[in-house]
């Protein structure tokens, strides 16, 4: 009996803790109203600034409502094809941007997601990470580095809105927009650089080295003094491209980029985003067990 009485007390602590966990994240979520059918969600980035699904607004002016019931007037400023991401100015917003997490999302873990498709109270959906993809084409033909696949109910008008662990932190934004009609999340570390680069210039510069890569594990013995335990290893370089310009080679393993570390592909194409398209940085690599300082200019993508 005490151990079924301990089952119950597990499982309704973690029914409360799920329950905060959406609480928490609703409060960020507003009401997307931009096109004729079914409004949509976004979440609040950054003051008087919403993130939402570029595919769900027909128009330039949107409203939003917010959790506590009130409604203003939007301006749609900048979008992003690749990740189907859009921008909306709100004046007088004034709600706690959301919080994103620090910490990767993992295969398996427990999720929800958290939407407001309509006036009144929010909706959410549990499931867990299925799947994580990427690099993958999208339906225009842009590269989208990462996804999130999860078995968490998208409802109708959840795209723009909060996937988030059991914490009630942002781990990926909803969408329905980039690979058919397919609901993903775009991971939260991306929607953010998106959404700050849209924020700053109105577009988003990627950058190129025309490389295949896979990451490696480095045993003590093939650091080159360096103290990181993984790398990319070149499999693939592009005639003509950046990389192969600035002498890599098939076999390097990359280890920095412009005096950062890397040690996935997420690592370099942050890295690779933004400033540094256009200029010439440094590439730290392994070759035969030396480290080795090549100088790169980082091309841009165009697809």
């Amino acid at each position: 009996m005490e151990a079924v009485a301990n089952s119950g007390s597990v499982l309704s602590k973690f029914s409360n803790q799920l329950a905060d966990a959406v609480e928490r994240a609703a409060k960020s979520v507003v009401l997307v109203n931009g096109r004729e059918r079914q409004a949509a969600s976004g979440l609040v980035f950054a003051p008087d600034t919403v993130l939402t699904a570029a595919h769900v607004l027909e128009r330039e002016d949107p409203e939003i409502e917010t959790h506590d019931g009130r409604t203003l007037k939007g301006k749609v400023t900048a979008h992003d094809p690749g990740t189907d991401l859009a921008i909306i100015k709100v004046t007088g917003l004034n709600v706690e941007p959301a919080t994103i997490s620090n910490d990767a999302a993992k295969l398996g873990e427990f999720v929800l997601a958290v939407g407001r498709p309509a006036s009144g109270q929010p909706m959410a959906s549990g499931g867990i990470i299925s799947a994580i993809g990427g690099p993958v084409r999208t339906r225009d033909g842009t590269l989208l580095e990462k996804y999130l696949t999860t078995d968490a109910r998208p409802y109708p008008g959840f795209s723009g809105g909060a996937l988030v662990n059991s914490s009630g932190e942002v781990i990926g934004v909803m969408t329905s927009g980039v690979l058919g009609n397919t609901s993903v999340a775009i991971p939260a570390s991306l929607a953010w650089r998106t959404a700050d680069a849209l924020s700053k210039s109105g577009t988003v510069k990627r950058g190129y080295l025309g490389i295949g890569s896979q990451p490696v594990e480095l045993s003590d013995s093939q650091r080159a003094g360096r103290d990181q335990e993984s790398g990319l290893l070149v499999v693939h370089i592009e005639e003509g491209a950046s990389a192969q310009k600035a002498g890599i080679l098939l076999g390097d393993i990359i280890v920095g980029l412009d005096g950062q570390v890397v040690t996935d592909s997420d690592d370099l194409l942050a890295l690779l985003a933004g400033e540094r398209v256009g200029k010439t940085v440094n590439i730290d690599l392994i070759r035969a067990g030396q480290l080795v300082a090549l100088p790169v200019t980082v091309g841009e993508r165009q697809k």
